[in-house]
C-alpha cells in the first residue's frame, strides 16, 4: 500500500492466499472449540433475536466468530447498533 492510498483511505483487496489463510484459521478455531458452522449460525440468530428485543441493531452487519486467546476459545459477537435508546416497554 503506498502513501497516497493510506492518506485517502483506499484499501487493497486481499489476495486469494490471504483469504484462504483466513478461512483455514477460522475452520481450525471452530474445530478446536467444537463448534460447527451450523451451530454458529443458530447462535447468531438467537443472539440477534435476543438483543433486537431491546435495542435496534443492524442485522446485516452482525458478525459472530470463534477466536483463540490465552489458550482458550472465545465466542465474539460484533453487533452494530442502529439506535442507542432502549425500545419502548423495556
Amino acid at each position: 500500500m503506498n502513501i497516497l492510498d493510506r492518506l485517502f483511505g483506499r484499501r487493497r483487496t486481499p489476495s486469494p492466499k490471504e483469504i484462504a489463510k483466513k478461512r483455514l484459521r477460522l475452520v481450525l478455531e471452530y474445530d478446536r472449540a467444537g463448534i460447527s458452522a451450523g451451530l454458529l449460525q443458530t447462535l447468531k440468530g438467537e443472539i440477534i433475536g435476543a438483543i433486537s428485543k431491546h435495542i435496534e441493531i443492524d442485522q446485516t452487519g452482525v458478525e459472530v466468530k470463534v477466536t483463540q486467546r490465552d489458550g482458550r476459545s472465545r465466542l465474539v459477537a460484533d453487533i452494530p447498533l442502529r439506535g442507542t435508546s432502549a425500545r419502548k416497554g423495556s
